[in-house]
């Protein structure tokens, strides 16, 4: 008993849907065509507006979607955790990186999830944090993508997005 639990496959899908959260993240037009700088800042950006939209379509869906949601967000910081890791910083510091990009996700997520409730704010709120230091672009047209990605999210059954099927505009 104790071999099969070790050598089991994990039925948890959390990690493949985030790692189709980061590969929808990083799609090329995102950067090349719409002006998300391709450094780290607009990388994480772009996963944590992504993993945003997925959190916020399980929102209210039940015990087993917010337990899901819990999972996907460790899984995400664990992500972090060993980015930073493979970058060098060291363990003394890793520790106080993950503890201020928590800060910053949480961060932009109260943001997005203001500006969508009220209806307005949201091409300033992605202005100021994904374009932050990027002339001429004023986050409207990322805003209608995440208005278009959030429609398209709710379309999506829970069962699937909990199997770890996500699919973005």
């Amino acid at each position: 008993m104790f071999l099969k639990r070790i050598f089991a496959r994990s039925t948890d899908t959390s990690q493949s849907l985030y790692e189709a959260i980061v590969a929808a993240a990083r799609r090329p037009f995102f950067y090349a065509e719409w002006a998300v700088p391709d450094n780290l800042d607009g990388r994480f950006d772009l996963i944590s507006l992504h993993l945003f939209l997925v959190l916020e379509r399980l929102k209210g869906e039940g015990a087993r979607a917010e337990d899901f949601r819990q999972r996907l967000t460790d899984v995400f910081f664990a992500d972090m955790d060993r980015s930073l890791r493979e970058m060098g910083v060291g363990d003394l510091s890793v520790g106080k990186k993950v503890r201020k990009m928590s800060e910053v996700f949480y961060g932009r997520v109260r943001a997005y999830s203001t500006a969508l409730a009220q209806g307005e704010g949201l091409a300033d709120a992605l202005r100021r944090n994904v374009y932050a230091g990027v002339a001429d672009e004023d986050g409207a047209r990322l805003a209608a993508w995440v208005v278009s990605a959030r429609g398209a999210l709710k379309a999506q059954g829970v069962q699937d997005i909990l199997d770890g099927r996500v699919e973005f505009p």
